[in-house]
C-alpha cells in the first residue's frame, strides 16, 4: 500500500473551525488517534504531515508507532510575516528570524522543514495564485539555511514563477504546484525535486456546490495535462492528497489520489510504478 506523502492531521476533511477547535487547549489524544485508526485500518504505514501551529502533527508522531506507523512532520510550517501560511504555522519577518524558527522546530524534534513560498488557487481568476509570492533571493536563503542545518525542505508553491523559483533554490519536494507551465516542468524533470501534486484537493469538490463545477473543471484540466507532460519528462512524483483538507478525508484521500492518477494516465501498472519510485524518493529525503 502507498504512504500518504502529504497530510495535516490537524484538519479532518468537513469542517476545518470545528477541526482546529478540538485542540485548542491542547492536541486531543482521542480525535489523533481516531485518524491513525483509520490510516492503519487501510493498511497505510507512512504519513508525512504539512505541519500545524497547535502541535496536533508532533503529538500524532509520538502515539504513530503505537499504529504501525511511520509518521514524518516539520512541526509547523514557515511563512513570512503577512503572506499565506499562518494555517499552518509560524511567522518570521528576517532572515534571521527565519533561522531562528529552523532551529525552534529541530529542537522540537521536526523531521525536515516546511516553507510557504505562495498562496493559493484564486478560484475567482483561472490561472491566478492568492497574494504575492516570495521572491527568489529569499526563497534561495531559505532553502540555504534549512540545508545547512540538515533539513530536507517541503515547499508549498503554486504557480509558474514560484515553481521555478522553488526549484532552483533546491527544494526536496514541491507540493501542490498549480498552474506550472512547460518550462517548468522541464526544470522540475533535470532537478532532484520531487513534486506532489495533490490532485483532489480540486477534484473532490466537484459537485459539491461550494464552487461552480465550470470553474473548477479548467483547473482540474490544467493539472491533468500537467501530470501528463511530468511523466513523458520523467519528472519524479509522489502520492499526498493533502489528508484533511477539505473533502478529502484521511485514508481515502490517498486511494482517491491514486486512482486520479490511473485515471489521468490510463495505465495502472505504469501509474504505480512512477508513483512508487516518486515516494521512495521522499522517503529517503525526509526520513532522517
Amino acid at each position: 500500500m502507498f504512504g500518504e506523502c502529504h497530510a495535516h492531521i490537524i484538519m479532518d476533511g468537513v469542517n476545518y473551525r470545528h477541526a482546529i477547535d478540538l485542540h485548542r487547549n491542547g492536541p486531543d489524544d482521542n480525535v489523533i488517534r481516531e485518524h491513525l485508526k483509520i490510516y492503519q485500518d487501510r493498511g497505510i504505514t507512512f504519513v508525512r504531515d504539512g505541519g500545524d501551529a497547535l502541535g496536533v502533527s508532533a503529538r500524532a508522531k509520538e502515539l504513530a508507532p503505537e499504529y504501525g506507523i511511520d509518521y514524518r512532520t516539520p512541526v509547523f510550517a514557515i511563512h513570512k510575516e503577512g503572506h499565506y501560511g499562518s494555517i499552518v504555522g509560524k511567522s518570521f519577518s528576517t532572515m534571521p528570524e527565519f533561522h531562528k524558527r529552523v532551529l525552534e522546530a529541530k529542537e522540537q524534534s521536526a523531521d525536515f522543514i516546511k516553507i510557504m513560498t505562495t498562496g493559493l488557487l484564486d478560484f475567482n481568476a483561472h490561472g491566478a495564485i492568492t497574494g504575492t509570492p516570495l521572491d527568489a533571493a529569499e526563497v534561495k536563503e531559505m532553502v540555504h539555511i534549512a540545508h545547512e542545518e540538515g533539513m530536507a525542505v517541503m515547499s508549498h508553491t503554486n504557480g509558474t514563477y514560484g515553481v521555478q523559483v522553488a526549484v532552483e533554490a533546491g527544494v526536496d519536494s514541491l507540493e501542490h504546484g498549480n498552474y506550472m507551465n512547460e518550462e517548468s516542468l522541464t526544470m522540475l524533470s533535470e532537478s532532484h525535486t520531487v513534486w506532489v501534486p495533490t490532485l483532489v484537493t480540486v477534484r473532490n469538490l466537484l459537485g459539491d456546490g461550494r464552487y461552480a463545477d465550470e470553474t473548477l473543471k479548467p483547473i482540474i484540466e490544467t493539472a491533468e495535462e500537467n501530470v501528463r507532460k511530468a511523466f513523458r519528462l520523467g519528472v519524479k512524483v509522489a502520492p499526498g492528497s493533502d489528508a484533511g483538507a477539505y473533502r478529502v478525508l484521511h485514508g481515502q484521500g490517498i486511494q482517491d489520489e491514486m486512482q486520479a492518477f490511473v485515471q489521468i494516465l490510463g495505465n495502472e501498472e505504469k501509474a504505480y510504478q512512477w508513483l512508487m519510485e516518486g515516494e521512495m524518493e521522499i522517503r529517503k529525503k525526509f526520513c532522517r
